[in-house]
């Protein structure tokens, strides 16, 4: 099986229609943006499951959780692991919300957050970390590049 990967692409931005997408969950279901019309939505993509950052990241917004819904907000996380992935983390550390698996990149692509990554001066293909915030009408109200993991609810509700 062969994947194409395309580059960072930085052509969203704040007041654009956010791309529709459906794609599965850690339980196999199917999850569609059309399908949370009317709903304000954190739609955060991380690099991978159960590694430090990725999991300071999502325990903060597990932490949060009830402030987050109480502004109306649904959260979906997005990575390229796959759905047993996905539900081994989501259970792991007790996760409230919806993880999208992602391994074809079709989503990422379509949100522009795959691209080239330095790390101590090695070059590499990568998820940039990104949270997009959605309003009800599926447009995007802020974009947080390399959101702070470990106050990551606090970034969204000060929007």
């Amino acid at each position: 099986m062969s994947v194409t990967f395309a580059p960072m692409a930085t052509h969203l931005q704040v007041g654009d229609k956010a791309p529709q997408f459906s794609g599965r969950d850690e339980s196999g279901n199917t999850v569609s943006l059309k399908d949370l019309k009317g709903q304000k939505v954190v739609l955060y993509f991380y690099p991978e499951d159960d590694t430090p950052a990725c999991t300071a990241q999502a325990c903060n917004l597990r932490d949060n959780y009830a402030q987050l819904q109480q502004q109306g907000y649904t959260i979906i996380g997005i990575s390229p692991n796959d759905a047993a992935s996905h539900q081994k983390f989501k259970e792991k550390y007790q996760l409230p919300f919806t993880l999208i698996a992602d391994a074809k990149h079709k989503i990422i692509n379509q949100y522009g957050v795959w691209g080239e990554k330095n790390l101590y001066g090695r070059k590499y293909m990568g998820l940039h970390r990104t949270t997009f915030l959605i309003d009800e009408k599926g447009v995007i109200q802020k974009i947080l590049k390399k959101p702070r993991t470990k106050v990551h609810a606090e970034e969204i509700l000060k929007n």
